[in-house]
């Protein structure tokens, strides 16, 4: 929106500055006229000045001092109020700066604590901020893509192969079609979820997690006696507030991501459920290969599949425990993640408790 152009700051500053100063004196010379004519205020400081020629000299004595203030508080004001504004001349230009996509710059003020300084560093927190969410979803997009193009290349090879051999299994086919087909949706709906996850754009309600914990186990446990895994559920009522929908993928990412990245045979995965003065907590504890913590920090990140990339049929897309980890923050809680000793991970979010909710 075009806007008439104004004074600048700096020059409103300095005449606020010399008109005060300018005030101040004129009232200051105003006391002193009255002394020297009114009797009142003569007697009341005992001294009674009646000479003429000091009454005549008075006013253009007066209006010098007054001119003086003047020159001094508009110069001095001009100094002053370039000396305050200079922090805000730096946070316009990196303001300017990251509005033509400069995000690295930082103001970093220097001085000491004052509001000009609080400004600063709250700009500059702000553009890591966004930096780091640039990065992030610039990373995100170069995955997706890469993922999003992998279904469509078998696609269009398996097309390519049966149009060459006319004579082919179309049942076969058919039946790889599918599969990638398939693939190809799931991870569709993931980045959909995830993108709904990010926004924050959901109905809250009143949640127990000890139930969606005991509905996801429910779910995933043909899966889980599939692989010889035992699945157990525990825990207190843990009320929050959210997405049932979402808390609900919360948790049955969790469960499965704990099944399909255990031990091949003989594993485990427990699900516990808590409740704390502010917080509830969700964990899952299952056992599986010796994890080094680098990797570990890096399993929250789209399309990390711990050590390496699983193509398993069950296996999921790359994205349960960012989606998880999203979920979690869209519902102002957190993600914890913790390499067991004796191999496999611990998974732990919690999530701020119900209004109202009582700890067990």
């Amino acid at each position: 929106m075009a806007r008439a152009p104004g004074p600048s700051v700096r020059l409103q500053l300095t005449l606020s500055y010399a008109g005060f100063l300018v005030l101040a004196g004129a009232v200051l010379l105003a006391l002193v006229w009255l002394f020297l004519r009114v009797p009142t205020f003569r007697a009341l400081g005992g001294f009674a000045p009646s000479h003429p020629m000091l009454l005549r000299d008075f006013l253009p004595a007066a209006g010098v001092v007054l001119t003086f203030l003047l020159v001094v508080g508009l110069i001095g004001g001009w100094l002053l109020a370039g000396r305050m504004l200079a922090p805000l001349a730096r946070i316009t230009a990196a303001t300017r700066r990251a509005a033509g996509g400069s995000l690295s710059h930082r103001i970093a003020l220097e001085g000491r604590q004052d509001e000009l300084r609080e400004l600063a560093d709250a700009f500059d927190a702000m553009l890591a901020q966004v930096e780091e969410q640039v990065a992030e979803q610039r990373r995100f997009a170069a995955n997706a893509s890469h993922e999003l193009r992998t279904p469509l290349a078998v696609s269009q090879a398996l097309l390519e192969v049966a149009r060459d051999d006319p004579g082919q299994d179309t049942g076969e086919l058919l039946d790889r079609l599918r599969a990638v087909n398939g693939r190809a949706i799931d991870l569709t709906e993931a980045l959909l979820l995830l993108s709904r996850a990010d926004q924050r754009s959901f109905a809250r309600e009143r949640v127990d997690l000890s139930l969606l914990a005991e509905q996801a186990a429910e779910t995933l446990l043909p899966l889980a006696e599939q692989r010889g895994i035992t699945l157990e559920t525990s825990g207190d009522v843990a009320p929050t507030v959210g997405s049932p929908a979402l808390l609900l993928q919360l948790t049955t990412n969790l469960v499965h991501n704990a099944i399909v990245h255990n031990l091949p045979q003989g594993g485990s995965v427990e699900v516990r459920t808590s409740a704390r003065p502010g917080w509830t907590t969700l964990t899952v504890e299952s056992t599986g290969d010796l994890l080094e913590p680098g990797i570990v920090a890096t399993l929250t990140e789209p399309f990390q599949r711990g050590t390496g990339r699983v193509r398993a049929d069950d296996a999921g897309v790359g994205l349960g425990l960012a989606i998880v980890a999203s979920i979690a923050r869209a519902h102002g809680g957190g993600l914890v993640l913790t390499p067991r000793a004796a191999g496999g991970l611990r998974v732990a979010v919690r999530l701020p408790s119900a209004p109202g909710a009582t700890a067990a």
